[in-house]
């Protein structure tokens, strides 16, 4: 099957069991007809949803297949598709089955108060979770080789596969067996993942020796450090990231800027609804889907929108008007996109890798401070972990709560001795057991928490922008000292006391009182250290003096950044290399999400980017710049080893073409 392709689908069918006529609207030839009008060439299709029901005749569980089905509806459905070279990998749901869980409960996952995991009895939803480490499994093993050997199968999303830390007989026996203690939550959660680990190797290993070609992916709700450990397992990476239910617009690029590092095609799932998966009815504002799979592809990512096929089969229409429109703007995209890698100076290592390993959305919020912050400033940047290849970057950030073992210890200090930067906050660049910074290059000795919450820092050298004033920080800091040779870039002001019963002043902190003996910011050679954990404030609460300080910081360690634009931080650029075609590709983009309701961010309007000045650094002569896909030339200047030129207008999205031949 290679690549998954650029325009997909991924069509819900989780359908009850008390609802008749399933699929009997189905018509092969106005569904595939209908995805082809809507530019669509991959959909992923159900051969048994979270309710537990199988939507083919099964012969290996006829006790499961839907007791109204009409029809053989996912044969239907890939011959359909297969005639009109849609590919149409395949559903399997794993953890969540209603019908499993409730007629085997001895196979579901128990926390450590002796609870299922998941839904209650009496509360609506298939959300119960079933172990992994049960004979479930062989059921799953029966179930997945039936249909690799009744179908065509381009490949499989397995869904709901999480290391689930569980309590149940077969958990707690095996773990007596290896020595691991079933009262400690450490070792529980380690088992889990031991158990997921096993789980994919078994079921990669049966898919490839039936099907070697057909692609793979088991899907947690999100990508991040502990799938570094799945490789093997995987043939690509499906990012499920629904702004509109509980990932955000803030999710999606940490996970991609992550994924796209990990030697994996990437594919992305929003949603054509309203909310998130089966709000019936609901469509997704023009807008917002089109920004969404336009994000996508700037940032190196495949596109997959999620639909759910109601209970007839009957597809519906309006939902694929809107998905053409958007996916017509996709293809013609698409040449500037395949095999396109991004072009970074900055490597963001990410504080999920610290964390308790699971493979559930666990982002702290340093690393969406950190990525927010970098790409309003328009910066060139990879999601990275300690194990990943730092010579691709110039500059790399540790933000707030990096620990350095000495394995990172000495990667750091070989990147900072071959010329490049390091840009540390608060406890990172500390030793995992804390008390003392693995790294002399950063500058600062240790000395403990700040002794006051909140403080002011002084901007100093770092005030570009700012005003000459002291600014709140709201978070609590570390005190540090500043080793000989580093340099004071922003000193700290101290207030009259914490807040406190028996302190207080006004409404929420104290005023000034005078200078704090420890410093804000320290410099040393192409190290900058920042005491505050500014990338976690920002998350928190956006302060622009935060953002500025660690746009100053950067600016002294990386002068001559990939790009720069003249534009509103609400612009997303992203600058990639097709090194086949000899060109870079810019893309823009200007989208606003605005909290318009209580539970979503909002994107309906579209507001136009006028004569937007670009500058990108270039290695090579420059033979034309031009807007794609219009192909319209545009004027250009290149000198000191860039080039630049000024977008007419950016209406929501433009690519720009820079030729540069190999």
């Amino acid at each position: 099957m290679g690549d998954p392709r650029y325009r997909a689908i991924h069509l819900d069918f989780h359908t009850s069991g008390d609802i008749p006529n399933i699929g009997g609207r189905f018509d092969p030839e106005e569904f595939a007809s209908t995805l082809e009008r809507a530019h669509v060439n991959q959909i992923c299709c159900f051969a048994r949803g979270h309710h537990g029901w199988i939507y083919y005749p099964s012969e290996a569980h006829p006790e499961r297949v839907h007791p109204h089905l009409q029809t053989d509806l996912l044969g239907q459905q890939i011959e359909a598709c297969h005639a009109r070279d849609i590919l149409c990998p395949i559903y399997i749901t794993v953890q969540w089955d209603h019908y499993t869980a409730t007629r085997h409960p001895e196979w579901l996952c128990i926390d450590e108060d002796g609870c299922r995991v998941g839904t209650k009895p009496f509360e609506a939803g298939f959300y119960q979770r079933l172990c992994l480490n049960t004979p479930y499994v062989d059921f799953l093993a029966e179930h997945t080789t039936e249909v690799l050997t009744r179908f065509d199968c381009d490949g499989f999303f397995f869904d709901i596969v999480h290391a689930t830390p569980c309590c149940c007989r077969h958990c707690v026996e095996e773990m007596d067996r290896r020595g691991l203690d079933p009262e400690d939550p450490v070792d529980r959660q380690q088992f889990a993942f031991d158990v997921l680990l096993r789980f994919q190797d078994r079921m990669s290993a049966l898919v490839r020796e039936h099907q070697p070609d057909a692609n793979i992916f088991y899907n947690s709700g999100h990508i991040g450090p502990a799938h570094r450990k799945m490789l093997d397992y995987f043939t690509h990476w499906e990012l499920e990231s629904l702004p509109g239910g509980g990932w955000g617009y803030s999710h999606f690029p940490v996970a991609q800027r992550y994924a796209r590092t990990l030697g994996r095609p990437t594919i992305s799932h929003t949603g054509k609804f309203h909310t998130t998966w089966g709000d019936f009815h609901s469509y997704r504002n023009p807008a917002a889907l089109e920004y969404e799979c336009l994000r996508m592809l700037a940032l190196n990512c495949r596109c997959e929108i999620g639909d759910q096929l109601p209970p007839d089969g009957r597809i519906d229409g309006p939902t694929y008007d809107l998905v053409g429109e958007v996916y017509a703007k996709v293809e013609a995209a698409e040449p500037w996109c395949y095999g396109a890698e991004a072009v970074v100076d900055i490597g963001v290592m990410t504080p999920e890798e610290f964390g308790v390993e699971s493979t559930h959305r666990a982002i702290p919020p340093a690393a969406f401070g950190a990525t927010k912050m970098l790409q309003e400033l328009h910066h060139q940047f990879d999601v990275i972990d300690s194990q990943s290849d730092l010579s691709r970057y110039r500059l790399i950030v540790l933000p707030d709560e990096i620990p350095v073992d000495d394995e990172l210890a000495g990667k750091l200090r070989d990147f900072v001795a071959g010329g490049g930067a390091l840009l540390a906050s608060y406890h990172s660049g500390l030793t995992p057991a804390g008390g003392e910074f693995a790294l002399d290059e950063l500058g600062v000795r240790w000395i403990g928490e700040a002794p006051f919450s909140p403080d002011f820092i002084v901007p100093g050298e770092l005030g570009e922008g700012l005003r000459d004033a002291p600014h709140v920080m709201y978070m609590q800091g570390a005190q540090v000292e500043a080793t000989d040779g580093a340099e004071v870039l922003s000193p700290m002001m101290k207030p009259w006391f914490n807040r406190t019963w028996r302190h207080f002043c006004s409404h929420r902190h104290t005023p000034i009182e005078g200078a704090a003996d420890y410093p804000g910011a320290v410099q040393s050679g192409r190290c900058i250290y920042l005491m505050h954990p500014v990338f976690a404030q920002y998350h928190q609460r956006a302060p622009l003096w935060c953002k500025q300080l660690v746009a100053n910081a950067i600016a002294r360690l990386l002068p001559e950044p990939t790009l720069i634009a003249d534009a509103p931080s609400t612009a997303i650029f992203t600058v990639n290399r097709q090194e086949a075609e000899g060109r870079l590709v810019v893309h823009a983009l200007h989208y606003v999400p605005e909290r318009r309701s209580v539970e979503l961010d909002i994107v309906e309007d579209v507001i136009p980017l006028h004569e937007v000045a670009v500058s990108v650094a270039v290695d090579r002569d420059v033979e034309a710049v031009r807007l794609v896909p219009q192909q319209e030339p545009i004027e250009y200047e290149v000198g000191n080893g860039r080039v630049e030129f000024t977008i007419p207008r950016i209406d929501g999205a433009q690519m720009v073409e820079i030729v540069v031949p190999r």
